[in-house]
């Protein structure tokens, strides 16, 4: 059976506008696809997460702490998922080996150790599993040479390549909490990995069921 894996924002899945009907939708999408695929869901720590991150680093904490608090927030996440959507693992993994070894069809995990995103968790996981895609859903509706939330002219790319990505954002990790679309470690894996990569808006799961089924999409494919 193929997989797939989605690396899931948590300003998707809680954001303020998300009702309980999305929940409800996103059950029986990943149901209908579990049939042909094994989907992985890597869950984000959103607002919350950079809230915690942003606190701590005023109280003087070390990069690695404000690591382990993102990642405890990224699974409070994932098991809120699992419980909202009750088709899936109960306990949480802590590691990919462990999401990897799980026998449900839907596996739903946060982060893992300190030093990258639940970017790099999905990258790793979909190098793992042998993922046939790994699909980024986030709160834009692709890769843009810019911030669209912050500049009107910002462009989005319907296709990148990955040496592009790689050229302006590196391959390091930054800092705990860094709200960008793909974080820099995740990129290194993609390349390496040849991971045929989608970004795309998450809380359109109508552009979500055509990338997980490779569909032509609304979105960004990254190129290796």
């Amino acid at each position: 059976m193929e997989s797939i894996v989605i690396a899931i924002g948590g300003s998707v899945l809680f954001s303020d506008e998300i009702e309980e009907i999305f929940f409800k939708k996103l059950k029986q999408l990943l149901q209908n696809f579990s049939e042909k695929y094994r989907i992985y869901l890597v869950v984000g720590g959103g607002k919350n997460s950079r809230e915690q991150i942003k606190q701590g680093r005023k109280q003087g904490l070390s990069e690695e702490k404000l690591d382990l608090i993102g990642i405890k927030v990224t699974r409070e996440n994932a098991k809120v998922l699992s419980d909202k959507l009750n088709c899936a693992n109960k306990k949480i993994p802590k590691s990919t080996d462990e999401a990897k070894n799980i026998e449900e069809k839907i596996v739903i995990l946060g982060g893992t150790t300190p030093g990258h995103s639940t970017d790099m968790v999905g990258a790793e996981l979909a190098e793992k599993t042998h993922a046939s895609r790994f699909i980024i859903a986030t709160n834009v509706d692709g890769v843009y040479n810019k911030d669209p939330n912050k500049f009107s002219d910002a462009k989005k790319y319907t296709e990148v390549h990955i040496d592009e990505l790689i050229q302006e954002y590196g391959t390091d990790w930054q800092t705990a909490g860094k709200n960008m679309v793909i974080d820099s470690p995740a990129l290194a894996i993609i390349k390496k990995a040849k991971l045929k990569t989608f970004v795309l808006n998450g809380k359109n799961l109508d552009e979500l069921k055509k990338a997980i089924d490779n569909q032509k999409f609304n979105g960004t494919t990254i190129k290796i």
